[in-house]
């Protein structure tokens, strides 16, 4: 199917859809519609209107989605429609096609993923593939392959749906702009079995099955794969940045479940399985309807059910997907949806996400502003996305009713973190609710179970329908672990100045979860707060926290929060951390490095209106924070963010205030957010919040969850204990703790006698470099445990060797992404303040060398360096990297160099050799390389000439019969007359290929080169080639 191709479908490699195969999918589509709104189409479709990548990509998705509007004149007049450009009714009538190795050529540039999938002839995924038994072949290595074909042949992702990494048995995947942390498993065929990767020690549960294989058969079944393109990938846009986003496996099936459960809720008999076509003007239909699915819901019951997936694994993007679900289902008629919270800021911070992803919304969401507001709202006739708190659906009179708004069937309620409290259905919410909207069906949403005693959470919503808990979602890389440690011991308190973990204190706890029962506790409330607010509290609390918080960001760069009990003990709280740290305060909101989160007023004590801001200082601030490069790195709150604010950095949480039960639970996922190479998120207990976690972890387990919502830092350390040994065990015989202490001249030697150490053991590089990185990262979750500071100064130098072996024995064409981005920055970055990373050149004492002009003197000196082990690995580097340089120039030299550096090093492996005897074979090479460089200019040749002539001379039997001069008039004329012939694609075109192997053979014929060689000459001429062919592109 390529150009030259025996069944050519592209015209050129620069084309990225297969255009016939798109034109004969439309008319086959839409067989009612004319040629001229194909045409109009196939234009829309293969025109991109924006500089951008993203843009174009979600254009593109609008148009896969919503149909290509066209217009025509007809006998009529003008008319207008829609060209769809799949069939969804008929998967099978789509022209599915796989294609291995697509060459595409953009920019000169020319890149081959391995597979890419179409979909009616547009390249809708594409797959980057790994060596399963090749150590180095990582699939975050296939990632970043994409990463490279983005920048250099962005037209093949514009009509990019989905990207895949695997290496068979692992396989991951996600969007344009996922970052590698945001690249997931797929972990389900049919939503019901799990299945688990092959030596993945972090999935629990499941059948081991290869992960490409579960991915395939999941996400790639037709049907499947037609209703998750179309219905479950949005553009989040924010206004500042577009990320595109592709729901999980927990969320796909959820959904899917939860329209099935609606559906029966409201009483709707969808036949299961029926697919749905295209919406039109007057029917905007959904091009699925669902599925069978086993649901407990009752028929016309009302109560749709609960969705409950842990906090961080993407609820609210799931009530999104759900949401546009619903809409788009035809039976539905044009539903009314109304998001339920219980605060403002909720119901702020939720409305912005589903505003930022309206294109799956096909409208605009409304948020009510009164209860007068909200009647208005819910008088329309049909449609609508309709944002509320629960308190205005309360009557502006205590105990009256509420007037009914719409008897409408066809009303959904979705509620936010639906569980008691929460909604007060005690109190009167659901009867409210019941007179507002007689017939409307709800459906809850819950980052924290339903404890099974609630009974009036189920009288409204029902049962579970979805239940995704932290086990799972740790698993899957969906949120990180969170670490628990209390600091109560660290502050030196009288007994009658610490706050008594009593009644009392367990009264306020659970009122904190509802102002009303809050306010009837106001005295405990206070007497509680006076306590935890004592002069000389802070000042203990502040310095512990400001000395644990500076080896906490050491360790790893992000965020933390601070969570006071009062607004006056926010502000205190700030005093007594600025007061030791006055460079972290500013005036100024667009600076510092601290900052109080909360409201107020005009009324409030002079000394909070700094710290009192409105919603544009609050976002100020949030967009600050949210910034991982931003150096707001603190905030004080007392209530706000402590909920639907997501912040991936964030690691750390000091919590200085009561607090239980969904409010507890929902505060501390806080810290549980996926973010670069985050290994955890740890929360710091000054004012024990023990028992309120262990009474959340029963409801949490009673109601099925599984995974523990913190685990003990004991645990950490216990880990980072293991981790070091293993260190210690690679570095047994070796004295690298004198290094601690000796005079930097002495630990630049050391080092290198340690990385000599390492080298000298079988896979020693390899074990050391693994042990280091995991120990880093254990050490981060552990810090600054005292155990952990115990051993600061030792991990630091274990960096520093590991650093040192990468920089010296790892050519940039093999170090993993881990390796060049450095993502977790440790706590040593303290401990080895001052010193740079050895260079194996300086610690060896030598300089650097630019292998072309070794000299002699430097060969003698690498010879003579007592670490043998190291001088082999030095040399090994500066060969191989040289060896790549060669490649790029002259393919026979390069060869030959290879097969000498592979040989010398067998031996050395095998034992064959003792270290200094390869270090001999290796400088011989070094010289022989030297003298090779220098070769061509000894000639007469020019680097281009040279590389041919090492072509026609690697036949002896040429050298022979012609002699050097003719072989050097033969690579004179090859030079002026193929590059004169070559264009960019032309090793792609087989009629190009032809063509310049006739011209070589012409050549070589009228020179008399031997005949019975002819053959193979021709090969590696027109292969190097090949090599010089970009370079003689760019200088044109």
């Amino acid at each position: 199917m390529a150009p030259d191709g025996e069944r050519p479908e592209r015209e050129s490699y620069g084309e990225v859809v297969l255009k016939s195969r798109l034109r004969a999918a439309l008319e086959r589509v839409n067989p009612e519609l004319p040629t001229v709104a194909i045409d109009e189409a196939m234009r829309k479709v293969l025109t991109p209107e924006s500089p951008a990548l993203i843009e174009n990509n979600r254009r593109f998705h609008r148009l896969l989605t919503d149909g290509v509007d066209v217009s025509w004149m007809g006998p009529e007049g003008e008319r207008h429609g829609k060209v769809w450009l799949l069939d969804v009714e008929h998967p099978e009538n789509n022209d599915w096609l796989a294609v291995n190795q697509f060459t595409a050529i953009e920019n000169k540039k020319e890149r081959r993923p391995d597979v890419v999938l179409f979909l009616n002839g547009l390249p809708l995924v594409v797959i980057e593939l790994k060596n399963p038994g090749t150590a180095q072949a990582t699939i975050r290595h296939a990632w970043q392959q994409l990463q490279t074909y983005k920048r250099e042949i962005p037209s093949l992702f514009t009509y990019n749906a989905l990207l895949v990494v695997s290496d068979g048995m692992q396989a991951r995947f996600g969007t344009l702009t996922s970052g590698w942390d945001r690249f997931m498993p797929w972990r389900t065929i049919d939503g019901d079995d799990l299945y688990r990767e092959p030596g993945n020690e972090r999935q629990s549960e499941g059948v081991v099955q290869a992960g490409m294989t579960t991915l395939i058969r999941g996400m790639f079944e037709p049907w499947r794969f037609q209703d998750y393109s179309l219905n479950f990938i949005t553009f989040e846009d924010d206004g500042t940045c577009i990320a595109k986003k592709a729901a999980g496996y927990h969320q796909y099936h959820a959904v899917n479940q939860a329209l099935g459960s609606t559906l029966t809720a409201c009483g709707i008999e969808a036949a299961p399985g029926l697919l749905y076509a295209r919406f039109t003007e007057a029917e905007k239909a959904d091009p699925f309807a669902i599925r069978e699915v086993g649901s407990a819901t009752e028929f016309g019951s009302r109560r749709a059910g609960v969705i409950w997936h842990t906090q961080g694994s993407g609820k609210s993007l799931s009530m999104v997907f759900y949401a546009g679900k619903v809409i788009r289902h035809p039976a539905m008629r044009h539903p009314t949806l109304v998001v339920l919270t219980d605060r403002n800021d909720l119901d702020k911070q939720l409305f912005m996400t589903f505003s930022n992803n309206r294109q799956l919304l096909r409208q605009t969401p409304a948020q009510a502003e009164s209860r007068a507001h909200l009647r208005e709202l819910l008088q329309v006739a049909s449609g609508g996305v309709i944002f509320t708190t629960v308190q205005k659906f309360f009557p502006e009179t205590k105990g009256e009713a509420h007037p009914c708004l719409s008897k409408r069937s066809n009303i959904v309620v979705i509620a936010d973190e639906a569980h008691r409290s929460q909604y007060d259905f005690i109190d009167g919410f659901a009867r409210h609710m019941r007179d507002a909207l007689p017939n409307a069906s709800f459906i809850g949403f819950t980052g924290t179970p339903i404890e099974k005693a609630d009974k009036n959470t189920r009288a409204v919503f029902g049962d579970y329908i979805s239940i995704y808990d932290i086990q799972r979602a740790v698993e899957d890389g969906a949120t990180v672990p969170i670490y628990y440690e209390s600091r109560l011991a660290k502050i030196e308190l009288d007994e009658s100045e610490k706050p008594r973990i009593d009644e009392a204190f367990e009264d306020i706890t659970e009122a904190e979860e509802d102002e009303a029962r809050r306010q009837r506790l106001r005295s405990k409330w206070a007497s509680i707060e006076a306590l935890v607010g004592a002069e000389r509290r802070l000042e203990l609390v502040a310095g512990d926290l400001v000395n644990h918080w500076e080896r906490r960001r050491e360790a790893m760069l992000g965020k933390g929060m601070i969570v006071c009990m009062s607004r006056r003990i926010c502000v205190e709280m700030y005093k007594a951390i600025t007061a030791l740290r006055p460079d972290w305060h500013s005036d100024d909101d667009s600076r510092g490095k601290v900052k109080v989160v909360m409201t107020g007023s005009a009324s409030d004590p002079f000394d909070w209106q700094p710290h009192i801001r409105n919603k544009a200082g609050r976002d100020v601030l949030a967009r600050r924070f949210k910034d991982p490069d931003d150096p707001l790195d603190l905030v004080i709150v007392r209530d706000m963010w402590l909920t639907g604010f997501d912040v991936p950095p964030l690691h750390t949480m000091y919590i200085d205030k009561p607090m239980g039960g969904h409010n507890l639970m929902q505060a501390i996922a806080r810290v549980n957010r996926v973010f670069r190479d985050k290994p955890g998120g740890l929360v710091v207990d000054y004012i024990g919040i023990a028992d309120s976690l262990k009474r959340a972890l029963a409801v949490y387990a009673e109601s099925g969850g599984r995974g523990q919502a913190t685990i003990d830092q004991a645990e950490a350390v216990a880990v980072m204990k293991e981790k070091y040994e293993v260190v210690g065990g690679i570095l047994h015989g070796f004295d690298y703790r004198s290094l601690l202490t000796g005079s930097p001249s002495e630990r630049l030697q050391g080092i290198a006698e340690a990385m000599d150490f390492i080298l000298a053991q079988e896979d020693g590089k390899k074990r050391y470099l693994q042990a280091v990185a995991a120990l880093s990262k254990a050490f981060a979750l552990a810090v600054p445990h005292e155990e952990a500071l115990a051993i600061r100064d030792e991990v630091g130098l274990f960096q520093e060797i590991r650093a040192s072996l990468i920089k010296a024995t790892v050519s940039s064409a093999e170090r993993t992404p881990e390796d060049i981005e450095a993502a977790v920055r440790q706590l040593v970055s303290q401990a080895v303040a001052g010193r740079e990373v050895v260079d194996i050149f300086a610690a060896a004492g030598l300089e650097k060398p630019d292998i072309s002009i070794l000299s002699d003197q430097f060969l003698a000196e690498v010879r003579e360096l007592p670490q043998k082990n190291l001088a082999v690995e030095t040399l090994r580097k500066l060969i191989r990297d040289e060896i790549r340089v060669c490649l790029k120039k002259n393919v026979v030299q390069s060869r030959a160099f290879s097969e000498l550096l592979e040989r010398a090093l067998n031996k050395y492996h095998n034992r064959a050799i003792e270290a200094a005897q390869v270090i001999e074979e290796l400088i011989a090479i070094a010289k022989q390389m030297r003298e090779a460089a220098r070769r061509g200019e000894k000639l007469g040749l020019s680097e281009d000439e040279a590389a041919f002539y090492d072509a026609l001379a690697s036949n002896d039997s040429a050298v022979q019969v012609l002699g050097d001069e003719t072989l050097k008039e033969i690579a004179h004329e090859l030079v002026e007359r193929v590059r004169g012939s070559v264009s960019v694609d032309w090793s792609k075109r087989e009629n190009a290929r032809a063509q310049l192997r006739v011209l070589v053979k012409r050549i070589l014929r009228k020179y008399g080169y031997p005949p019975d060689k002819r053959e193979q000459a021709t090969e590696l001429v027109l292969e190097q080639t090949e090599v010089l062919c970009d370079d003689w592109m760019v200088a044109g």
